[in-house]
């Protein structure tokens, strides 16, 4: 599994990106807002330090727009791909821009059927929403493995980015489906190191060797 990293934090991005945990970026609007910088600034130094895909999402809603938007955007750097909503307008910009060459993420995505949509209007990834389908008591997960048997019965050259992610479990689960991405926020990247035996065992071991060789 590829891990892409849900933020618009440079140096949170640096930090895990040291570690070679990082396969790309994904921003969006409000992601971008949080930092309070300038979009394309913060676009542009993502890929400076990463190496991978950095997803930067349009703001337009119809597919004119999202097409300039998108065709702008992919000029900062070759690793550029653009997120488009999934609505018809998204559908008909998608339709466009792979037909050009451009990678579009199609974000939003609720329903194998709409992932379906995507894939046959040329997205290279589709982007399945798990914590907001919790949200509202229905498993997202589910959403994400029905999504995994539709686009494995076809040739589409589509990969699956399990989104929304809320806690470990989330990320070991699309893992165990055989998810190709998940974009984890810094947050949750963090839980994936700890387990408390790990804590108690590191502490065990310091412990005795400090009891058998101190002075």
């Amino acid at each position: 599994m590829k891990f892409f990293l849900d933020t618009a934090n440079v140096e949170k991005i640096r930090y895990f990106a040291d570690m070679g945990l990082v396969d790309g970026v994904t921003t969006n609007p409000s992601l971008i807002a949080k930092e309070g910088r300038d979009f394309k600034e913060v676009i542009d130094e993502i890929t400076r330090i990463v190496d991978g895909p950095i997803s930067a999402e349009v703001v337009s809603t119809e597919s004119v727009g999202m097409v300039e938007e998108a065709l702008e955007l992919a000029r900062i750097h070759e690793n550029i791909v653009i997120k488009i909503p999934m609505t018809k307008e998204g559908i008909k910009a998608t339709h466009q821009l792979a037909s050009e060459g451009v990678r579009v993420n199609m974000t939003l995505i609720f329903s194998p059927s709409q992932a379906l949509l995507a894939a046959k209007a040329g997205a290279r990834y589709v982007s399945p929403f798990i914590g907001r389908l919790d949200d509202i008591s229905t498993d997202g997960l589910d959403m994400v493995s029905d999504i995994r048997a539709v686009l494995d019965n076809y040739d589409f050259e589509c990969e699956i980015i399990a989104a929304s992610i809320r806690h470990p479990l989330h990320v070991i689960e699309a893992a165990k489906m055989g998810v190709d991405i998940a974009t984890i926020p810094p947050d949750v990247m963090d839980k994936l190191f700890n387990h408390p035996l790990t804590d108690i065992g590191l502490d065990k071991f310091l412990r005795d060797w400090e009891n058998a060789f101190k002075k």
